[in-house]
């Protein structure tokens, strides 16, 4: 990765990206410098329009974040709530009813 980053510094500074540039950067950033990986990168980027890439980038549509753990407990506790008022509600009718077929005995 640091070796993207060498080369963007280098680019966003408007200097060309070369393995000389790059390996400045990096050993100036104490990093071992890893020339075929050096190489490769320069050799990749040939011909490439980074503020075009860059670009396409930053454009890519951002997901929507997933709901709070809080949101879900409440939702969850809301749940819990109604089942228990309509087992309430259940059992009070049940019990008005038992009453009543006392009544009748």
């Amino acid at each position: 990765m640091e070796y993207i980053y060498a080369a963007l510094i280098l680019h966003s500074v408007g200097k060309e990206i070369t393995e000389d540039g790059i390996k400045s950067i990096l050993s100036a950033a104490g990093v071992e410098v890893d020339e075929a990986r050096v190489k490769a990168l320069v050799t990749a980027l040939e011909g490439i329009d980074i503020d075009e890439v860059l670009e396409k980038a930053t454009v890519a549509p951002v997901a929507a974040p997933a709901p709070a753990p809080e949101a879900e407990e409440k939702k969850e506790e809301k749940k819990e709530e109604k089942k228990k008022e309509e087992e309430k509600k259940e059992d009070a009718a049940m019990a008005a009813a038992a009453g009543l077929g006392a009544l009748f005995m």
